[in-house]
């Protein structure tokens, strides 16, 4: 695999359990307020450029630490348009830890060798935007039935998951989330983990974001008022 990042211990990435996360270079999407702009553009910009960590030595450290890691977390960029992904996973597996898997949701067939084969334990999944929007916002000629599909996979399987949005000021408002409430609930009844982050400005990949304001609490909370008229199990995380 391409990883361009690795945090080698974390207690927040895979929720209950002590993880080491891995970054991989790459992505399908161009979504404007990513803070990973540096993986995702890494192939394209000189100046973005990052070095590629080799998978033996993060390997060779989880050997060394399987009393302390109970998993790795493995995010993006995108990681689902590594080709060997399911390699990777298996050889992680192979050591006897768990594996959380975030992903775009653009890769239906990659995301169910995975669950078929046993190799992830947790998945996030990105839920950017009402489906009408997708293009826009992710700059990506997307597929509904794609992330519908991995979405019922998930609501079969026996794998924790969750679906998680990045809020943000000019994408959201009352009525799109209210609209995206409905669409989850079509597929995955009245009740989800649906976590909420809160865009901050800073290091985006469209520097015009860079500035962007982030939403009140109030707003927040008038956003999550509306979502949970639909449905239950909004978070939103600090």
């Amino acid at each position: 695999m391409v990883i361009g990042g690795w945090q080698k211990t974390t207690l927040i990435d895979f929720p209950g359990r002590v993880a080491s996360t891995i970054f991989t270079i790459g992505c399908n999407f161009r979504c404007p307020y990513c803070h990973n702009p540096e993986l995702v553009e890494s192939r394209r910009s000189k100046s973005l450029k990052v070095e590629s960590i080799k998978e033996e030595e993060i390997l060779d450290y989880l050997k060394g630490k399987k009393a302390i890691i109970d998993g790795v977390c493995i995010t993006g960029g995108e990681p689902t348009i590594q080709k060997d992904l399911v390699e990777f996973c298996r050889k992680v597996k192979g050591l006897g830890l768990e594996i959380k898997l975030d992903t775009n949701g653009s890769n239906s067939e990659m995301v169910k060798e995975l669950v078929e084969e046993e190799l992830v334990d947790y998945v996030a999944i990105d839920f950017k935007t009402r489906w009408a929007d997708y293009p826009k916002v992710t700059n990506f000629k997307f597929s509904k039935s794609n992330f519908q599909k991995i979405l019922k996979l998930l609501k079969k399987s026996k794998i924790d998951f969750e679906l998680r949005t990045t809020v943000v000021p000019g994408i959201h408002d009352e009525k799109i989330i209210g609209e995206m409430a409905e669409e989850i609930r079509e597929i995955m009844g009245d009740k989800v983990g649906w976590w909420w982050q809160n865009f901050r400005g800073g290091k985006c990949l469209d520097k015009s974001y860079n500035k962007k304001r982030s939403f009140t609490q109030k707003e927040l909370n008038k956003l999550k008022v509306k979502a949970e008229g639909v449905i239950k199990g909004v978070r939103i995380r600090e």
